[in-house]
């Protein structure tokens, strides 16, 4: 008998939950304030958060300014939550550079 064949299925995605990780991470950035219409950073939008059915749509501005063109992002899973979060970071930590 083998053991290195685990039949162990990832949790459920929960998007009300994933929304709120979002959220949180969103606040923990420091850079970012929370406004209606979605996250800002100065004055521009760069990040907007969404329920779409089972799923968090997730729109990330390219570059921040007042009409940013958007990449679009559609959560399902855990993984890519975390990579959205990665990737985040990775563009706050350059917008801050380029300032």
């Amino acid at each position: 008998m083998s053991d290195d064949s685990w039949d162990i299925a990832p949790p459920p995605f929960n998007a009300d939950s994933a929304l709120q990780t979002m959220k949180r991470f969103a606040r923990d950035q420091r850079v970012l304030a929370e406004r209606s219409e979605g996250w800002l950073m100065g004055a521009d939008v760069v990040l907007k958060l969404a329920i779409d059915g089972a799923t968090v749509k997730v729109q990330l501005a390219k570059r921040p300014a007042r009409t940013p063109e958007w990449d679009t992002f559609t959560l399902k899973s855990a993984t890519e939550l975390r990579k959205l979060q990665d990737e985040i970071k990775r563009r706050l930590t350059r917008w801050k550079d380029d300032e």
